[in-house]
């Protein structure tokens, strides 16, 4: 399927199924922080140059930045290298997965590429790091593969033996220890006329909290706490979500509930999980294509197919800023590209395949994971006749306050339908706010009320 994958060394020589739970060697863990970064990416750059040395990425916020606001491109002078179009799609099919080869054949007059330098950017606190090594060679999954054990903080298997564990660095990876944002999704019909739902949502990362423990957090089986409310437009407003989302999906599936205005009343919900529609999407997205996956994996093998060289949108800061409006982004069959940077970065490609006896709308989906940061930028999703049917793309970029890097938005492009969904729309809204302190008691099914109710 694709070109140029290759594995890391001695670490990843085979591909190992999902019931191979060894625990890192200590001569693999003795790597982090050497040739490799602290989290498991490659610290060298790639043969030609195209790729360079990781650093340390960004290391502070550009002069002036506060708290708060829309964050600044710290690559502001970088220039257009090269654009990828239909006309010489061919000269760099190597370099792009299936799903985005299907956008230039199914938008061929639109869609295209503008290439940047590679800036890795990705940076995190440093006490992450020191957990990552800590737990490097205990964690370990359980129930199949469905539950993480042995673990806090940082990440579980930097050196993945399998596709996984690779999966699960992305569900745990680092985003802060708590969020409140505020902004929306639209889904431009085929004319490009769209509607703005706004929410409002804040989450609580529990495994990623310093005083995080194995012990505590396995006693506790949360990961982390989710809240979002619907406030706008007036039909949907007060709509209300509640997730819990536990460590060991199986012996405690995730927790979930809603609040329906028409109705007044906090329900348990728990088909808020698999290929549910996602809130309000016009049935162009699933409840675990939310954050490109989430949930249990255990509808799927998991496959560890390698690693690649990938064209993936990256430091996208012009897409982020508030000098932009929703107007100069949306349009119909795809997002305007002239405001997205994409930049060559190696990705861990994994293929997750249906398990014979369960269902899901996704037969198979492959994610593109970037070995910096462990965000899935890319995943193409088949539907269960083999066929393309979705490509969602991740416009990361480094919130240099906390350090993170994390999409700034996600497109869920719907091949069939010629439609897409973008989630994370906030260039008129205002900014995350990583400081916030949020407690378990904003997270009870009686605050989701009061958040309906507002």
């Amino acid at each position: 399927m694709m070109k140029k994958l290759t594995l890391l060394a001695s670490a990843v020589a085979l591909v190992f199924s999902c019931n191979a739970l060894a625990k890192l060697p200590a001569d693999q863990v003795a790597r982090l922080g050497q040739d490799l970064t602290p989290i498991g990416a490659e610290r060298a750059g790639n043969a030609d140059g195209s790729i360079p040395e990781w650093t340390g990425g960004i290391k502070s916020a550009p002069a002036g930045f506060t708290p708060g606001n829309h964050h600044p491109n710290p690559f502001a002078d970088d220039k257009v290298l090269f654009t990828i179009s239909k006309a010489n799609l061919e000269q760099y099919r190597q370099f792009l997965s299936p799903g985005q080869i299907a956008l230039f054949d199914l938008y061929p007059d639109t869609f295209k590429m503008n290439i940047y330098p590679t800036r890795r950017s990705a940076s995190f606190p440093q006490y992450f790091y020191d957990a990552t090594k800590q737990i490097a060679g205990s964690a370990e999954l359980v129930q199949g593969g469905n539950g993480l054990r042995n673990a806090a903080i940082g990440i579980p298997f930097p050196v993945p033996s399998n596709g996984v564990e690779a999966v699960w660095n992305h569900i745990v990876r680092y985003r802060g220890v708590a969020a409140s944002r505020n902004g929306g999704q639209a889904a431009p019909t085929s004319n490009g006329t769209f509607t703005i739902i706004g929410f409002d949502e804040e989450i609580m990362f529990k495994y990623s909290h310093p005083d995080a423990t194995p012990t505590a957090l396995e006693a506790e089986n949360i990961l982390f706490r989710f809240k979002q409310s619907v406030n706008s437009p007036a039909r949907l407003a007060g709509t209300a979500l509640l997730v819990h989302e536990t460590m060991d999906q199986v012996a405690t599936p995730r927790q979930a509930w809603t609040y329906n205005t028409g109705q007044r009343r906090v329900r348990r919900a728990p088909n808020v999980a698999y290929d549910a529609p996602g809130t309000a999407s016009d049935g162009l997205r699933t409840t675990d294509d939310f954050d490109m996956f989430n949930g249990s994996p255990d509808r799927y093998e998991w496959t560890l197919k390698g690693k690649q060289e990938m064209f993936i949108a990256y430091n996208d800061y012009k897409l982020h800023s508030n000098t932009l409006k929703y107007d100069d982004i949306l349009q119909a069959g795809h997002i305007n590209p002239e405001h997205v940077r994409y930049e060559k970065h190696r990705v861990w490609v994994v293929e997750a395949t249906l398990k014979e006896g369960t269902r899901h709308v996704y037969g198979k989906r492959v994610f593109f994971i970037d070995e910096d940061s462990w965000q899935i930028h890319v995943a193409d999703l088949y539907d269960n006749r083999g066929d393309l049917y979705r490509v969602a793309v991740a416009h990361g970029l480094n919130y240099y306050e906390v350090p993170t890097h994390w999409s700034t938005l996600e497109v869920y492009h719907d091949l069939n339908s010629r439609r897409y969904i973008a989630i994370g729309l906030d260039n008129e809204d205002k900014m995350y706010d990583f400081s916030v302190t949020l407690s378990d008691n904003d997270f009870t099914p009686a605050s989701l009320r009061r958040e309906g109710t507002r």
